[in-house]
């Protein structure tokens, strides 16, 4: 074999070493809403935000029911959190996409503490190994952003595990939000007319 067709076949194999590195590295994206429409919520206030997300994540009774209630509050201080920290649309919608995933993987893999760190560890790298991997490239998170992330995710979901946990495993009935009441009320001025030996008289002519 000549040393030319080894060197072509060796840039090859490099090549596709390269191409599966950033089919791996896939930046998360959320899917429930495009980049545009996370610019615009990104301008809205605490109110406009809470309305919007609760429509589009189809939170309708979230004033009756425990677990929408608990879910809508995660996604919408997450969203918030990240405009707080000036974070671009594109690092807003990779952190809801990660908060989401960590919250699917206790809802519906049922899987532990550990093993969901270790997917929101893999979930970080692969951002930056795909921002590494394009010469020129700005990362969707640099160091500080994703310091900030970890620590956010840390202090809401993972200190928090075992009540997520218990929110998703829990059964849970109905509360009850309203309840009739028949209350007697004296429509007679003089039924209550205090005894006059109870006050001082200046009191009791008052």
């Amino acid at each position: 074999m000549s040393t030319t067709g080894a060197t072509r076949r060796d840039k090859k194999e490099q090549r596709k070493v390269k191409d599966e590195k950033k089919e791996e590295a896939v930046i998360l994206q959320w899917e429930a809403m495009p980049l545009r429409q996370i610019q615009d919520l990104l301008k809205r206030n605490a109110d406009q935000l809470h309305s919007e997300l609760k429509e589009i994540l189809s939170f309708r009774n979230h004033q009756t029911c425990m677990k929408e209630a608990a879910l809508l509050d995660y996604y919408v201080c997450g969203f918030w959190w990240a405009k707080e920290a000036k974070f671009t649309p594109t690092q807003t919608s990779f952190t809801m996409a990660v908060l989401h995933m960590l919250l699917d993987n206790i809802r519906e893999k049922q899987m532990s503490l550990v093993d969901n760190l270790t997917e929101f560890a893999k979930a970080l790298a692969a951002a930056r190994q795909c921002s590494s991997s394009d010469e020129g490239s700005t990362p969707p998170l640099d160091r500080e952003a994703a310091t900030a992330l970890i620590s956010y995710t840390r202090d809401s979901l993972f200190q928090k595990y075992r009540l997520y946990e218990l929110l998703f495993t829990t059964p849970r009935e109905e509360l009850l939000t309203g309840m009739e009441r028949t209350i007697e009320v004296f429509t007679c001025e003089d039924a209550l007319t205090p005894l006059e030996e109870g006050i001082s008289t200046h009191l009791y002519f008052q």
